[in-house]
């Protein structure tokens, strides 16, 4: 049996009087796609502090491949690589200077220049190498810091909200990178707002809740258990009968979208239209996605959406 990639096990952490997680339990298996999702202030970012050993745990215990984070914390965090939100940069440094530097603090030399070369030419930042820092566009500062992250060759990587605020341009470009490094064995450990990247990506999900994780599964169990599908139908009126407000989603005008919980409800909504006299002049039926799972189980919807990812 090998090492799991992440282990959290009863992690507490509270800040004063908040609770920012309430007794976290995580495994993450070597070479996982995995997406931890949640609102704002539901504990995503408090995680990945305390697994980069940023702060320290209330109780509990985390480990990076077998390595505790506190008591063996130089390989724990050798072992992982972590894209930050903010853009955090040395400005006196051009980009390949800031990658050996970074390499260097995990003990890694100029033998690892070819290693950063694939980086720079994965990322779109070959011609950018000798550009200093400030120079750089803030596009072209995210791909550097994803580049920094990945310059000592860490086996596990987090992404936190990798994506936010750049173009699709980029978006393609980092996950082809990244799909490329995660075929190779690398564990990538996502956190995004952009459903649609995590549905897409990912092949298991995390969703947090106010410093808990309230469901953990398979994305294709997620989206079975929880989404359903959507009935959209065109309709000749936009008086629908009393027996079917219950099950509209979302309506405008004439144009009505309901929930459908298992495929006999789709008949019994049309049976109840035609005895309504109500023709249906369009009809689509298609599955819910990612964000139905979201809204159902964390009551709020995500801040971003509709990104493009490349499949």
């Amino acid at each position: 049996m090998t090492q799991p990639a992440i282990t959290i096990n009863a992690v507490h952490k509270k800040f004063g009087a908040l609770h920012a997680l309430k007794g976290i339990d995580l495994t993450i298996e070597q070479g996982e796609f995995f997406a931890l999702l949640g609102p704002n202030g539901a504990g995503k970012s408090t995680v990945i502090n305390l697994l980069a050993g940023l702060i320290k745990p209330s109780a509990g215990h985390l480990s990076v491949l077998g390595h505790d984070v506190n008591a063996d914390y130089q390989q724990a965090r050798r072992l992982l690589g972590v894209v930050p939100q903010e853009l955090v940069f040395d400005p006196f440094f051009n980009v390949r200077e800031m990658l050996r530097f970074q390499a260097g603090y995990f003990g890694r030399g100029r033998e690892n220049d070819a290693w950063v070369d694939e980086i720079l030419e994965g990322l779109g930042l070959t011609d950018k190498a000798y550009t200093n820092m400030r120079r750089l566009s803030g596009g072209m500062k995210r791909r550097a810091l994803i580049a920094q992250a990945l310059a000592h060759k860490p086996p596990v990587i987090v992404l936190d909200e990798p994506t936010a605020g750049v173009d699709v341009e980029l978006r393609q470009m980092l996950w082809g990178f990244i799909k490329q490094l995660n075929s190779e064995g690398h564990t990538i450990i996502l956190t995004t707002h952009y459903l649609e990247e995590a549905e897409t990506l990912c092949k298991r999900i995390a969703m947090m809740k106010q410093g808990e994780i309230v469901a953990l599964d398979t994305t294709a169990n997620l989206l079975r258990q929880f989404a359903g599908k959507n009935l959209t139908l065109q309709l000749a009126s936009t008086q629908l009968p009393a027996s079917l407000i219950p099950m509209v989603k979302t309506s405008g005008g004439s144009t009505v979208t309901f929930a459908i919980a298992e495929p006999r409800e789709i008949e019994w909504v049309l049976s109840e239209l035609r005895v309504a006299n109500i023709s249906v002049e369009d009809i689509q039926l298609k599955e819910a996605d990612l964000e139905e799972v979201f809204l159902s189980l964390v009551g709020t919807a995500p801040v971003h959406s509709n990104s493009q990812v490349a499949a």
